[in-house]
């Protein structure tokens, strides 16, 4: 397609150019003259309805709304005229007369746009006082989203996406004047809609609260640390959340460390949106988790030492490299690993010559046509990338039939894949059976040794999405207890082997990573940046690559 004509405007008097067809408001932000907005979103229609955006263009007798109006040819913007400034005013006032005085009780308080443009734009001295319009406060419309009408100012973003993006049309405007107000159609919730935490994330005063994350924290408590959900193959981009100290405070949330995880713009891989299944399905990050190395005795686990973890290792895998019966241990990665991680597990195992090596994704789950995949792993497409065998029947197998004296398994619960007496009659067979990961599960109780390994959120890495972009995770917590990331345990393990096998940290592994493998040749962090990028062959496409960006919102009536 040809470039667009590229028009030249003044804002503020200062010159600037964009392609034909740009709005004043874009415009204004290209210029970095930003105007205030409420019901414009970048990934929904222009609606004109919070009127807030205004500004004074030479020629037109009133102030226009620059979310609509299309920049011209030799326009003079005005963006902080005493008459745009008053008009402003006007507007806010306006929207404020009928809203409640609860900011102190306020989830959205410290990132309302109401308070901010108040702040900036706001009529200290109003004239309105009368008694407010009651409306239904605090009612739940869905599993994850409460209403409170009378904080919304009606800007329409909610139903707007409701109707434009996942096209499910369960919210509206009903009533009129100034008893109109947004609500759940009727006979309908939010409850099956995928998408409707985005609600929440959209909406820029209080009106929509997020009831998992209601009551929780107050937002200036809050560090914020960009990742990559890993909820499913598709890669979502993340912002975590967190207790901006990075330690465990007991008096907030009842001592969780993560608060809550909102999307980052990435126009390849989820624009601005994310699934409600990666959003809330980060409480595991805190609960049931692995702090210390336990090891079987009897017929139940102890507190261990990691010490006492890589001898027991050290003392099956080296008798069995003596003894030339190597073929006799197994190792079953997950898809749940950083690249880094799966690197350093192909290394150390290929120095020792170990060469039953496969990764196990986890149980398929939900999927739709937008964002949410059935492959419930982050980082599949990296692993076959690397080369690395998928499935881990066959070692089961072989543990059945007493061909493996030992196991050594990576975060997945096989007891969930291949059922509780499959993996305790293979367990029972096994001189020893390893697990490394965060999390307590069916197939850590069975195990033998047990190493506690860190989430996502606890190191440094990167994750390839379903199309092959690798994308950067980074660490925003400390390792929760004695846990350590996987490729520093293996590195310990390849020490403790006798093995020159060695890795200082995960940017020096990737660096080694993408000058050895083909497909990641020529990445580097900061090539990936906050963004990401595609393996080399280009599409990503390959072991589970879909070939498809997810389906974009018309922005634009």
């Amino acid at each position: 397609m040809p470039e667009p004509k590229q028009i030249t405007l003044t804002i503020d008097g200062k010159s600037v150019a964009v392609p034909e067809g740009t709005t004043v408001l874009q415009a204004c932000e290209k210029a970095a003259s930003p105007v205030p907005f409420y019901c414009y979103h970048p990934g929904l229609s222009i609606a004109g309805n919070c009127r807030i955006c205004l500004v004074e263009i030479e020629g037109m007798p009133k102030l226009q709304i620059s979310c609509y109006t299309r920049a011209a040819e030799g326009m003079k913007v005005h963006t902080t005229s005493d008459k745009t400034l008053d008009g402003r005013k006007d507007v806010l006032e306006f929207l404020l007369i009928n809203h409640p005085l609860d900011c102190p009780v306020c989830d959205q308080a410290g990132e309302c746009w109401l308070q901010d443009y108040y702040m900036e734009h706001g009529l200290y001295d109003q004239r309105f006082n009368e008694t407010k319009v009651k409306k239904p406060k605090a009612v739940p419309i869905g599993k994850t989203v409460m209403l409170d009408a009378e904080r919304c100012i009606l800007c329409s973003r909610c139903v707007r996406f409701t109707d434009e993006v996942t096209k499910t049309g369960e919210l509206g405007i009903f009533n009129r004047g100034d008893h109109s107000e947004i609500g759940i159609q009727p006979g309908q919730t939010l409850d099956r809609n995928n998408y409707a935490g985005n609600v929440v994330d959209i909406c820029p005063v209080g009106a929509l609260t997020d009831r998992d994350f209601r009551f929780k924290c107050r937002v200036w408590y809050l560090g914020s640390t960009p990742s990559v959900c890993p909820g499913c193959s598709r890669g979502c981009n993340i912002e975590l959340h967190h207790n901006r100290e990075r330690e465990w405070r007991p008096h907030i949330a009842k001592g969780e460390r993560v608060m809550r995880l909102k999307p980052r713009y990435n126009a390849d891989v989820n624009q601005w949106w994310m699934c409600d299944e990666g959003r809330y399905g980060y409480h595991f990050i805190d609960e049931r988790r692995l702090s210390h190395v336990q090891v079987r005795e009897g017929r139940g686990l102890r507190q261990g030492t990691w010490e006492e973890g890589y001898a027991r290792l050290q003392e099956v895998l080296g008798r069995l490299k003596a003894a030339q019966a190597l073929d006799q241990a197994g190792v079953i990665l997950s898809s749940h690993l950083t690249n880094e991680d799966l690197y350093a597990a192909k290394r150390v195992f290929g120095a020792l010559g170990l060469t039953r090596v496969v990764f196990q994704r986890p149980t398929p789950g939900r999927h739709d046509d937008f964002l949410l995949q059935a492959d419930k792993s982050p980082n599949a497409r990296g692993a076959a990338a690397l080369g690395i065998a998928e499935g881990a029947e066959g070692l089961i197998a072989l543990a059945e039939q007493q061909k493996l004296k030992a196991l050594l398994v990576f975060t997945q619960d096989l007891v969930e894949l291949f059922g509780g007496t499959r993996i305790q009659a293979a367990a029972n067979r096994l001189e020893l059976l390893a697990f490394v990961g965060a999390n307590e599960n069916p197939t850590a109780a069975l195990a033998h040794l047990v190493l506690p390994g860190a989430v996502y959120a606890e190191k440094d890495g990167t994750f390839t999405n379903v199309d092959g972009r690798v994308q950067r995770i980074r660490a925003a917590l400390g390792q929760w207890g004695e846990a350590k990331p996987e490729w520093q345990i293996l590195s310990e393990l390849a020490a403790a082997l006798g093995l020159k096998t060695a890795f200082t940290d995960a940017p020096s592994i990737f660096v080694e990573l993408a000058k050895s493998e083909r497909p990641f040749q020529g990445l580097s962090y900061q090539m990936l940046g906050n963004h990401g990028a595609l393996l080399k062959d280009g599409s990503g496409l390959g072991v589970g690559g879909s070939g498809q960006r997810p389906r974009t919102p018309n922005p634009e009536p």
